[in-house]
């Protein structure tokens, strides 16, 4: 089992929702962040005055997926989420050791 962390632009969210719906991802989890990568923020004018904003909406996406299904989600949010320009995102996956659903106290595979 693998959890798939991507930080997405805000305007992607619905793209990618749909993307990993269709190869069968069930259930994700959405956070809003701020963060910056190589964007490094940028220059913004309020009221006349400039300023730098330093950190910039993200959107978190987590969900936890099979070893099968892995490189489909990966793909899926690849495919959904580039615009081609700087800040588009990135990915991590990392690996779960377990799960366990606290309703029914199902565990790993019956749990996802």
């Amino acid at each position: 089992m693998k959890k798939i962390e991507a930080i997405i632009k805000p305007f992607k969210l619905d793209e990618v929702r749909e993307a990993l719906s269709e190869v069968g991802v069930s259930g994700l989890t959405v956070t809003e962040v701020k963060g910056f990568g190589r964007q490094k923020g940028h220059t913004e004018l309020y009221r006349g005055a400039e300023y730098v904003v330093d950190f910039l909406p993200k959107i978190k996406i987590e969900i936890v997926v099979g070893d099968e299904t892995v490189e489909n989600a990966i793909e899926a949010i690849i495919k959904a989420a580039r615009t081609g320009k700087i800040g588009d995102g990135k990915i991590f996956v990392s690996s779960i050791e377990q799960i366990v659903r606290i309703r029914t106290g199902e565990t790993n595979e019956q749990a996802i």
